[in-house]
């Protein structure tokens, strides 16, 4: 069955998921590697890898129903629950994946701060030394990244911000390959290929186990996107058949993102040893050469706004979609309105008051969340020990097993559930990990006062 409005490539869709893989849990890694040492943290860093490749297979399958070549369409990740699974777990999935949305912009919005502060304070120690007091507020860099956003979410849904997804790869490319080079450097500068086999030993034995735990949320936050493929999947053209095109772009996506892990995470760890960095770009690792620093952490914010938007829109969508059908007749949202802007294509932007004000809402929401918890790794590992498994592993676990009619008890029954159920038992260890490192950082923040 050919698909007369898709339009999208293997190589478009290789760069939305590189785009919405890579981001902030690339800058965590080498403290998650740090908090498991050298023995295991390569190894678990991989088998996420591989999981969510697998796992994502499966996913690809059901954007049909119930043939994955010739079925009908599944526009979004519910639908296909609820084409598969029924509507029994359509409130589930619902929950799961719009919640882990957005909880990766709360993420977004306070890595993006985090890396402006980075600049202003690498600038500031560059003019007045490494001893200087550099202190800045996270605040009202959060603002300033929320009003970015505010801008580009009036333009329509993910299909019409590719050249976005295009300048969103490059700058992930860019500091990815900055960080990596800084770590080599650091490496090489001092000769030692620092860290241990079982990693960070600072503290009590309790504050060692809750930050390996985590760092497996951490780890499973720099892999999510399962929440977002068939979104991703219905821009595609056909024929091909889409599931196959999908297939080979979540291969080179996400073996692009793992060699990026990799190197990033171990060289960090080489540089750095037990003392790497929450952020490794922001925290105090690299002072020199400033510009260059300076540059990585400006790509991760150009990056994280275009990312933004890939995961703000199936959001945008769903509501506004399903606002739109219990109003049919309201001005309010359906009425649109056309403004001119320059340069642009069409000579003028469209927009419904709905739109403007629903969305404007949204984003201001999700900024001050990020102001009233701006930690970094607990937020991140929170988000991805609450999205992993039912978004990544147990939906498409289950969709697989419905769509391939494998009967309760087989074999690879046995092999599919014991997979989900390992998942599972990880997802709720990174939480426990997570939310014990937010209480820990609560009892010393204050709200809008956290400095940098």
């Amino acid at each position: 069955m050919n698909k007369s409005d898709g339009f999208g490539t293997l190589w478009s869709a290789t760069a939305h998921i590189v785009a919405a893989v890579i981001g902030s849990g690339a800058l965590a890694l080498a403290w998650s590697v740090a908090q498991l040492g050298w023995m295991v943290g390569p190894v678990v860093l991989f088998g996420f890898s591989c999981v969510t490749y697998y796992t994502s297979t499966l996913l690809a399958n059901c954007y049909r129903f119930p043939d994955p070549i010739n079925g009908t369409i599944n526009r979004s990740y519910i639908d296909a629950v609820r084409s598969y699974l029924g509507p029994r777990k359509v409130f589930f999935c619902g929950c799961a994946q719009y919640v882990n949305l957005w909880g990766t912009l709360v993420g977004y919005t306070i890595t993006a701060s985090t890396s402006m502060i980075a600049v202003k304070r690498a600038s500031c120690f560059h003019r007045h030394g490494h001893g200087a007091r550099c202190d800045a507020s996270g605040s009202m860099y959060m603002v300033v990244f929320g009003v970015f956003q505010l801008i580009l979410s009036q333009f329509p849904s993910l299909e019409n911000i590719t050249c976005l997804s295009v300048v969103a790869v490059a700058t992930a490319f860019g500091y990815s390959f900055i960080s990596l080079g800084l770590c080599i450097g650091k490496w090489v500068s001092h000769g030692d290929f620092r860290g241990t086999l079982a990693g960070a030993t600072d503290g009590s034995s309790g504050h060692k186990a809750f930050n390996v735990l985590l760092s497996l949320g951490n780890m499973a936050f720099s892999y999510t996107f399962a929440d977002i493929l068939i979104e991703i999947q219905d821009t595609l053209k056909s024929p091909p058949p889409e599931n196959k095109t999908m297939k080979k772009a979540t291969f080179y996506g996400i073996g692009l993102t793992t060699i990026f892990y990799l190197s990033l995470g171990c060289t960090g760890y080489a540089a750095f040893g037990n003392d790497a960095p929450g952020n490794i770009l922001a925290g105090s690792g690299f002072y020199e050469p400033f510009w260059l620093v300076d540059i990585a952490n400006i790509c991760v914010v150009v990056h994280l706004i275009g990312a933004y938007q890939v995961y703000a829109q199936p959001i945008f969508f769903r509501f506004e979609n399903y606002i739109a059908s219990q109003w049919p007749e309201a001005k309010f949202i359906h009425t649109t309105y056309y403004v001119r802007v320059p340069f642009a294509e069409a000579g003028s932007l469209s927009f419904t008051l709905s739109k403007l004000v629903l969305r404007t809402i949204f984003i201001m929401f999700t900024t001050l969340v990020a102001m009233l918890l701006p930690f970094f790794n607990a937020v991140l590992g929170l988000i991805g020990a609450l999205g992993f498994w039912p978004l990544s592993v147990y939906f498409p676990v289950g969709m697989h097993i419905a769509q391939k009619k494998i009967s309760r008890g087989a074999p690879k029954w046995f092999l599919l559930q014991g997979l989900s159920f390992l998942c599972l038992l990880i997802s709720l260890a990174a939480s426990i990990g997570s939310v014990a490192d937010i209480v820990r950082n609560l009892k010393v923040a204050a709200p809008f006062k956290t400095v940098y």
